[in-house]
């Protein structure tokens, strides 16, 4: 049977075209490369990334390649405060809701009943939409639970900037998405995440369980911190990585995804904000490193970090045991040690992925 050459060419063509995430899913445990070297990394390269990790307050450090481990150190099992992380996770809740239909971006604040405690919320604020504070946009300068003597000291005052036209990382919009979550769909968080994610991607060790609520004087919107190990936290990175697919299955829609890892606020050196999700933007993401368009993170205050590289197929985790006081990693830490591991990356992905295949069949 003749072919014709034009449909040919249009094969080889498509077959050429790179792929976000071509590698394996992990099942009950991670597989490993059997040396980095077969990953596409150098040995030498990513002993010098952990001897850099070893200077700091790094409790564990997880770097995934086309869906296996190439290298893992420290305490990648045990459930330390993700922080901030927490709000990348429930973005993913979000993804579901708003696919499904339980909740719409476009419903104000007003609509939803929600207020706060005395001085509760204007009449302007309550014009504020949910994908504002998804955003960080809402306008919305009420004291808020969380947050961190710098961020509550960078608050604009009330009434400064309408809904929608100002970017601050604000933790009054992220707990109030936990109170509109819960009310919308009737599900608790972290029973919700262990239903529609940890239990579809197989989690080792979070439980619904490793979640609270945090409450207070200041806000009637509690915070929801997660507690949850290095080798889980990549397992949520790697669906992140292939837009949401886990095995052929759809667990959070795609285009929610490439919503959420898009900028949508100028973040400075940080790069942008997307739906609570920090994105490169031109290069500019972490001190030290000039990370490739399509790079994203979540990230946690005293050194948590999900980084996530769909141009090199790659996740990396890294921790920092901020039970003990005084144990930080900062940013430029931590950009450097991603600097050191991205000069350890020797051949492309594709490369290595014919390497390990040639191995295996020697």
């Amino acid at each position: 049977m003749r072919r014709c050459p034009w449909i040919i060419a249009l094969l080889l063509f498509l077959v050429s075209l790179p792929s976000a995430a071509t590698g394996t899913f992990p099942r009950e445990h991670w597989e490993s490369f059997a040396t980095p070297e077969d990953a596409g990394f150098s040995s030498e390269g990513l002993r010098a990334a952990q001897a850099h990790a070893s200077s700091i307050d790094t409790a564990a450090v997880m770097l995934v390649v086309q869906g296996r481990v190439v290298t893992q150190w420290g305490r990648t099992a045990e459930r330390l405060n993700v922080h901030s992380i927490r709000k990348s996770l429930v973005s993913a809740l979000y993804g579901i809701a708003v696919g499904d239909g339980t909740v719409s971006l476009d419903s104000t604040l007003a609509e939803l009943r929600i207020d706060d405690n005395e001085p509760s919320l204007t009449e302007g604020e309550r014009r504020a939409t949910v994908r504002q504070l998804i955003t960080a946009r809402s306008g919305v300068y009420h004291p808020a639970l969380y947050e961190t003597p710098g961020m509550a000291a960078m608050r604009p005052l009330r009434g400064s900037h309408s809904p929608g036209t100002f970017w601050y990382y604000n933790n009054w919009d992220f707990n109030a998405l936990g109170t509109i979550y819960v009310q919308a769909t009737g599900t608790d968080i972290f029973e919700a995440f262990q239903a529609r994610i940890a239990k579809p991607l197989r989690m080792e060790d979070w439980r619904s369980g490793d979640g609270e609520y945090f409450r207070g004087r200041d806000s009637i919107h509690a915070a929801y911190p997660f507690r949850m190990s290095a080798r889980d936290l990549a397992r949520f990175g790697l669906l992140y990585l292939h837009r949401g697919n886990w095995e052929g299955n759809s667990i959070i829609p795609s285009t929610w995804v490439k919503d959420s890892v898009a900028a949508h606020s100028d973040a400075g050196f940080a790069g942008g904000y997307g739906y609570l999700w920090w994105v490169a933007v031109n290069g500019r993401h972490l001190p030290f490193v000039n990370l490739p368009a399509g790079s994203f993170s979540a990230q946690g205050a005293g050194g948590h970090y999900l980084l996530v590289i769909p141009s090199m197929d790659l996740v990396l985790v890294h921790r920092v045991n901020t039970d003990i006081r005084g144990q930080s990693v900062n940013a430029r830490q931590f950009g450097e040690l991603v600097r050191l591991i991205l000069e350890a990356r020797v051949v492309p992905a594709a490369n290595a992925r014919d390497r390990e295949s040639n191995r295996r069949h020697r």
